[in-house]
């Protein structure tokens, strides 16, 4: 963050911590949460209590400590803050989940399961972000830990870390569908959701997307089944050699990342009064150019007159969510907590989260004049694959209707 001026980053950072320092009840409170605020963005090796206690000045970390583990306070003003310093229209929301990895089985959520972070199942935690992205930055607007049957069946575990009694068993999806829902509640403005096979397969996650009128670009698993047609990795097996465009799905740290994407249009479904639909469904398809064995599977909502290309940048945008997470753990100490408590753990990853906003605040405002083209999708080559209105669509044979659509 060399470009920016050391009194502009004062003056940024005091804005910050005023913004939410209402949160905290009592004036030692949000002197604790400005030196930690304070720490993680300082360089500390590493980002728990004792090491953050020193470099601000404390003698003990128990006042650190305290803020994290008995002090009563929400800060709820992150989205906000995201929404005033890189809100545009077209913002997109992606939601992953990126693993913590603990010793011992005291810390809240923590077991042996798998680990997307390690590639493997590790004893861990399991935290389920959303990130808020476009091409004015991208930055962590919400998580939720994720709690196995193994804790959620267990009161009395649960009653040792802290967790709420109301905390019942949420499915990894639950709890992406209720971020969701605060973040479209939120002044975040969101006109796509991404997410991975893993959020992409809920059904009711797509449905809600879709009642709420906004699009998504979500990665499905090959087996993946398309009403009326079948697997999709077998539907898109049947594509015709030319239905593959060349497309970049924005820039990597070595350039645009260009594949070769298959994307066709699901019948339309009419309304009961038979207006014309706002959006279509697609399928849609990205092959690797080095190894065009490997192929990963979208489902798609988007307004009509989308074309695919924008659809291919959006299903790219997912990986802003892994960029925001390396820099949280390595800027911001994300990572880096020791508390074993559910309460802690809420309020060491939020604050560090709004570290990490603050970062990429201040990023955006030292690249304003750019970051419109790093994200701008190219189109390598046209493509022959043109049947209507310049896409390819699907046709299902259905049962007779007087020549009138299907409705739903």
């Amino acid at each position: 963050m060399q470009d920016v001026r050391p009194d502009v980053w004062s003056a940024e950072l005091e804005e910050v911590l005023v913004r939410v320092g209402h949160r905290f009840g009592r004036v030692d409170l949000r002197r604790q949460m400005r030196a930690y605020v304070n720490g993680l963005l300082g360089p500390v090796g590493r980002k728990n209590s004792w090491q953050l206690a020193e470099y601000v000045g404390h003698r003990t970390p128990a006042g650190l400590q305290n803020l994290l583990n008995r002090a009563r306070w929400s800060p709820d003003d992150l989205q906000e803050y995201v929404a005033e310093k890189l809100g545009e229209p077209g913002g997109v929301l992606i939601i992953d989940d990126t693993g913590f990895l603990k010793k011992g089985t005291i810390s809240a959520g923590v077991q042996r399961q798998y680990s997307g972070t390690a590639g493997r199942t590790e004893n861990c935690q399991i935290g389920v972000f959303a990130a808020y992205a476009n091409h004015r930055g991208r930055a962590l607007v919400d998580r939720e830990l994720y709690l196995p049957k193994s804790w959620t069946a267990d009161r009395d575990r649960c009653e040792a870390a802290k967790v709420p009694d109301d905390r019942d068993f949420a499915t990894k999806g639950d709890l992406a569908k209720a971020m969701i829902q605060r973040a479209l509640s939120s002044p975040l403005p969101i006109a796509w959701v991404t997410a991975d096979s893993a959020y992409g397969q809920e059904w009711r996650l797509r449905r809600m997307l879709e009642e709420a009128g906004v699009g998504y670009v979500l990665a499905v698993p090959k087996s993946q089944p398309v009403p009326a047609l079948g697997r999709i990795d077998l539907v898109i097996a049947q594509a015709p050699d030319e239905a593959w465009e060349r497309h970049s799905c924005g820039d990597g740290a070595k350039g645009p990342r260009v594949y070769d994407w298959a994307a066709a249009k699901l019948p339309a479904i009419y309304g009961f009064d038979g207006d014309q639909p706002t959006h279509d469904r697609w399928v849609l398809a990205r092959r690797s150019l080095a190894r065009p064995e490997e192929i990963a599977y979208y489902l798609a909502y988007a307004p009509v007159g989308t074309g695919v290309p924008e659809l291919a940048r959006i299903a790219g945008s997912r990986w802003a969510i892994e960029e925001c997470f390396q820099a949280a753990k390595n800027e911001c100490g994300l990572d880096q907590y020791e508390v074993r408590r559910y309460p802690g753990w809420y309020r060491h990853i939020t604050l560090a989260m709004l570290a990490h906003a603050f970062l990429a605040a201040m990023s955006a405002t030292a690249t304003t004049a750019r970051g419109v083209a790093e994200t701008v999708p190219v189109s390598l080559h046209p493509s022959p694959w043109q049947k209507s209105g310049g896409s390819w669509q699907f046709t299902i044979p259905h049962r007779h209707t007087s020549g009138k659509p299907i409705t739903r």
